[in-house]
């Protein structure tokens, strides 16, 4: 039985630090730095991506019991952050076993629906990619991108106590961080959940419509949610309940939806060109 606390890496690896110094330790920057006049600017893509070939170094013991708690109780994957930020001086990972994990996700989920449409091999190759580097990274890259500059623009606050202003930043590879916790239980919702339940929410009756539509606001939420818990866990990060105002245009779009637009439908006929068969 796991503890309440997650386990954590066994090893640290001193010389990260926060506000993207250079790192002699790996010979360069850690993703994020201060311009003149205190505006942030990505220098480098996160280091976690850049250590994706380094298989005996990941934590996949980890990387899982977050995948699991981000799922049961999201709260407590940001409670390591306070441990990385204690042993590394950063408060992103720089582990891609959670990486790794999710595109093994979403390499079974592609291969699942090619059944279900009946793609070819190449067709099946053709959809995995678009699923791990479309649909994760560049969107997860996307996300972190407009929120990393968002909330140092907008949400950071100058006075939390015993920080220097460089500490008082939001990291680009925290952002990221945060997009690919958001992104994982919204695919189980919508990538894995809906697979089973596909024939029966695209049928022509409001039951249906109501349980497919509903299927997707659990998905928008679980997004918008992960994602405020990430930036709430930031103690220099103020006002962070503006990043709940999404909920309100899902919560509008859901309600007219339930007037006759069935969402699963008219989102598996978009993604894969076809109509549902």
């Amino acid at each position: 039985m796991p503890s309440s606390i997650l386990p954590v890496a066994s090893s640290s690896r001193p010389g990260l630090s926060m506000g993207g110094g250079y790192d002699g330790s790996r010979g360069g920057y850690d993703g994020v730095g201060v311009m003149g006049g205190g505006m942030p600017r990505v220098d480098r893509i996160p280091l976690v991506l850049r250590r994706l070939g380094k298989f005996r170094s990941m934590d996949f013991e980890l990387a899982f019991w977050q995948l699991t708690y981000l799922v049961v109780s999201p709260r407590r994957v940001y409670r390591q952050t306070y441990h990385q930020k204690q042993t590394k001086n950063v408060w992103a990972r720089d582990d891609p076993a959670m990486l790794m994990l999710i595109a093994g996700c979403l390499t079974a989920s592609g291969i699942a629906w090619s059944l279900v449409y009946h793609r070819s091999a190449t067709g099946t190759l053709l959809l995995i990619l678009k699923m791990v580097f479309r649909d994760f990274l560049l969107i997860s890259l996307l996300t972190a991108l407009v929120l990393y500059f968002l909330t140092n623009r907008l949400l950071v606050s100058s006075l939390a106590p015993h920080a220097s202003t460089s500490d008082n930043r939001v990291e680009f590879a925290y952002a990221f961080d945060v997009a690919v916790n958001s992104f994982f239980p919204a695919f189980l919702t919508i990538g894995v959940a809906l697979l089973p339940l596909a024939p029966v929410v695209v049928a022509k009756n409001w039951v249906c419509l109501f349980f497919g539509n509903t299927l997707f606001l659990i998905a928008g939420l679980q997004y918008t949610y992960v994602m405020y818990l990430g930036y709430a866990a930031l103690p220099f990060v103020a006002r962070s309940e503006l990043l709940l105002s999404p909920l309100l245009p899902i919560f509008g779009g859901y309600l007219l939806s339930l007037l006759g637009f069935n969402i699963p439908r008219h989102a598996l006929e978009l993604y894969f060109g076809e109509p549902w068969r």
